[in-house]
């Protein structure tokens, strides 16, 4: 007696395997969602991790309604109120013009770490989008696209997203182009190298011989098991861009004043180091917290991700 399967038309056999590793692309990128959401919050996680996943969260909650809960107009300019210490007025104490420098923090919060998540998903996005071009193209325009990236990361991504943000005007959308220029050639590069492994695994060479597409095969197959890097480059960069933000902004090209971004809180309180501390202690502080917790989480999703590198519990 003949099977099902044998009798089973040849249309449902091929499309059988991209159907059935499409609900296993879904079910595992699910499925790795929870299971970092076991490890960050499980019993024998360290309490480091739990902490900087704490902060990561109130740093995410102050970005998105700190303008909303600022105690004072971080605007408002009040001489009378100038380089005034902390107290429980101000409790971060106020400005060279009287500005309180509490109500600047929130208000800044989303400016800086709103921008450093764009940057990072812009820069992945790109990156993902040209890898994946380079990787469905013949062999020597991928070739030449590789080495264009290599080009760009031979340039110092500081001084190139420098000079792009300084061509392009102040202001925070320029810092934001400049690095994502700068940083999406990394990810282009890290991810064609996993693209060309994947393409070579078994299951691809089986969905190829059934006649799939590349495009098709590339969506279906290929593209959603390759991600496993980005998310971990993702989560590790968001540290450091959030520290070049800041350093951008330092230097004078970031949003012009008033704008409250940590980086120009700190430029504008430079001159007064020795009489008034706080105005930029706090956000550095800010800045070094918020680069301290990213790069722990960062750390415990590479962990998760690559269990050779997981500390030992």
């Amino acid at each position: 007696m003949k099977s099902e399967t044998a009798g089973a038309p040849p249309a449902k056999l091929a499309g059988a395997p991209s159907a059935i590793s499409a609900a296993v692309s879904a079910a595992s990128i699910g499925g790795a969602a929870g299971r970092l959401g076991l490890r960050l919050f499980g019993r024998r996680t360290a309490g480091v991790d739990r902490m900087a996943f704490g902060l990561v969260v109130l740093l995410a909650l102050a970005s998105v309604v700190g303008p909303f809960v600022t105690p004072y107009d971080p605007f408002a300019v009040e001489t009378s109120e100038a380089l005034r210490p902390p107290s429980a007025a101000h409790l971060l104490g106020t400005d060279d013009v009287g500005r309180d420098v509490l109500s600047r923090l929130l208000a800044g919060a989303g400016l800086t770490l709103l921008s450093a998540a764009a940057i990072v998903v812009l820069a992945a996005v790109v990156g993902i989008v040209v890898a994946s071009v380079a990787a469905l193209l013949p062999r020597r325009a991928d070739e030449a696209i590789m080495r264009a990236c290599d080009i760009f990361m031979s340039i110092p991504s500081l001084v190139l997203a420098l000079g792009l943000a300084a061509a392009l005007g102040p202001s925070m959308l320029s810092i934001i182009v400049a690095m994502v220029a700068a940083s999406w050639p990394s990810t282009a590069r890290l991810m064609r190298g996993i693209l060309r492994e994947t393409m070579s695994s078994s299951y691809v060479e089986s969905a190829r011989i059934l006649g799939m597409s590349r495009p098709r095969l590339m969506l279906r197959h290929v593209l959603p098991n390759s991600l496993d890097a980005i998310y971990v480059q993702a989560s590790m960069e968001i540290s450091g861009t959030i520290v070049m933000i800041s350093g951008l902004a330092f230097l004078g090209v970031g949003a012009p004043p008033p704008s409250p971004d940590w980086g120009s809180m700190i430029a504008e309180g430079q001159q007064y180091t020795t009489t008034a501390w706080w105005i930029s202690l706090f956000p550095g502080l800010a800045i070094s917290l918020g680069a301290i917790a990213f790069g722990l989480v960062g750390d415990a999703v590479r962990s998760f991700v690559d269990p050779s590198s997981r500390r030992s519990s």
